[in-house]
């Protein structure tokens, strides 16, 4: 029978000890984010309320009205400029430079912030904010900081796909790695995000409920706000900020 988590303020609680052996697999989402200022999609007032999903983040609404789909997506690099990493992205980066090779860091997020603050292995879950591919060439994605709001309103032929993964894809393929990436973990951590997502929600149980191939179950360990939806995966929720919690939340070993 798995047990009942322990949901209570994050400071209620000692650090977690990372061991000469342990991997560390840590997902993160929007709430890591807003706490640099960068706006969430589902919060009041989010980006939800001003667009709907259906017309900014699927296939369906780029093939329909792909100007609004790049004008929407500029300004969200637009407003990239403004925004830093905060403490909570910066305790990542120092983790990795600690474990190296044992750290898994895969975020929900499209933004860069994690990059920012120096985290060199990162993997996007829902595609990157600023890479670019074309839709009509099998090119890789590629770097792009452009900000394509004169073009987009002005040409007749509108710039290429963005190249993200759309929300609900739910693509088994690309989502696969990381999986394999978090296969023989000791511990899982989940970092600001509402647990209402998928696959990244459904993630964290299957990895709480299904062994590692020596046989061990991974701890899982939610820090946020406030309790998720799926508060039931978890052994631990850590309620508070990531930017307060994250610096002096891992006891490194040796």
């Amino acid at each position: 029978m798995v047990p009942l988590p322990k949901v209570a303020p994050g400071t209620q609680f000692p650090p977690l000890r990372v061991g000469p052996s342990d991997r560390v697999f840590v997902l993160t989402g929007a709430g890591i984010s807003a706490e640099s200022g960068v706006r969430t999609f589902r919060d009041a007032g989010g980006l939800w309320e001003e667009h709907r999903i259906e017309d900014v983040a699927t296939p369906e609404g780029f093939e329909r009205d792909p100007r609004l789909v790049w004008r929407f997506y500029s300004e969200r690099r637009q407003k990239l400029g403004s925004v830093h990493p905060n403490p909570a992205h910066l305790a990542l980066a120092r983790l990795e430079q600690r474990i190296g090779d044992r750290f898994f860091l895969c975020t929900q997020n499209v933004d860069p912030l994690h990059e920012r603050a120096g985290s060199r292995r990162v993997h996007h879950m829902h595609g990157e904010l600023l890479k670019t591919r074309c839709e009509d060439c099998d090119r890789p994605a590629f770097q792009d900081e452009g900000v394509y709001l004169v073009e987009v309103l002005a040409v007749t032929a509108v710039p290429a796909d963005c190249g993200r993964t759309w929300s609900g894809s739910g693509d088994p393929v690309r989502h696969g790695p990381h999986l394999r990436g978090a296969g023989g973990l000791r511990s899982v951590r989940h970092r600001g995000s509402s647990g209402a997502v998928h696959p990244a929600a459904g993630l964290v149980s299957h990895l709480r409920h299904n062994p590692n191939p020596r046989g061990n179950f991974a701890r899982c360990v939610y820090l946020g706000l406030e309790r998720p939806e799926n508060t039931h995966s978890f052994d631990e929720c850590r309620l508070g900020k990531a930017g307060e919690l994250l610096p002096s939340l891992f006891e490194i070993a040796g």
